[in-house]
């Protein structure tokens, strides 16, 4: 797996990393627990949205190994479980 695989995976993780520093932040400055929770949902959205691509990802590069003959670095099920593992 690689960064040029992952599209905008990774910039999705990035912006969840600054996210969740700025959560961290908002806590120790003793912030709002509403605006700390809304903050929290946005950084656990973009986990989740980062997550899917990334197993959207991993399902295109499956089915470009099939279609030059070469054998998929995973199964469909494996991928299934992954994707299922995210929900």
């Amino acid at each position: 797996m690689n960064e040029a695989m992952l599209g905008d995976a990774m910039t999705r993780l990035r912006r969840a990393h600054g996210q969740l520093g700025g959560v961290i932040a908002m806590i120790e400055a003793g912030e709002d627990c509403a605006k700390v929770l809304t903050q929290l949902a946005a950084v656990s959205k973009a986990l989740d949205r980062a997550g899917f691509r990334i197993v959207a990802s991993g399902l295109r590069h499956c089915q470009q190994a099939q279609a030059r003959g070469e054998q998929a670095p995973m199964t469909t099920e494996e991928l299934e479980k992954l994707f299922l593992s995210l929900a």
